[in-house]
């Protein structure tokens, strides 16, 4: 399974970027796809993910600001980020995985630049 990021870039705070991670290769066993972030000096953590059959789950931090959505037909996860705040930035990853919670691939990573 190849995962491929896109969508990062630099933003003022206040304001919108949509992420993308396209899936390919041999993904009939992907049941899980998540979206993670690790920040200068941080360890990795979870924004959100969602199963294939749309069941989702966020952190904290980004409840009412973040959504995850998924198009199985074009094999695509979707971040749509609102309302980004400075601490928001980071190196965002992909990840997908067999079943809930698992991290079983992994994209290359889309940074994330939130200006004040």
């Amino acid at each position: 399974v190849q995962l491929v990021e896109s969508g990062g870039g630099l933003v003022q705070a206040g304001g919108s970027l949509r992420l993308s991670c396209a899936a390919s290769g041999v993904i009939f066993s992907i049941r899980y796809m998540a979206w993670y972030r690790q920040a200068p000096g941080k360890e990795r953590e979870l924004v959100a993910g969602i199963t294939s059959g749309g069941t989702t789950n966020y952190a904290d931090s980004i409840k009412g600001r973040f959504t995850i959505s998924r198009d199985n037909a074009k094999n695509t996860v979707y971040l749509q980020m609102n309302s980004l705040r400075p601490d928001d930035t980071g190196v965002y990853y992909c990840s997908a995985g067999g079943r809930w919670g698992s991290r079983d691939y992994w994209g290359q990573g889309t940074q994330v630049t939130v200006s004040s």
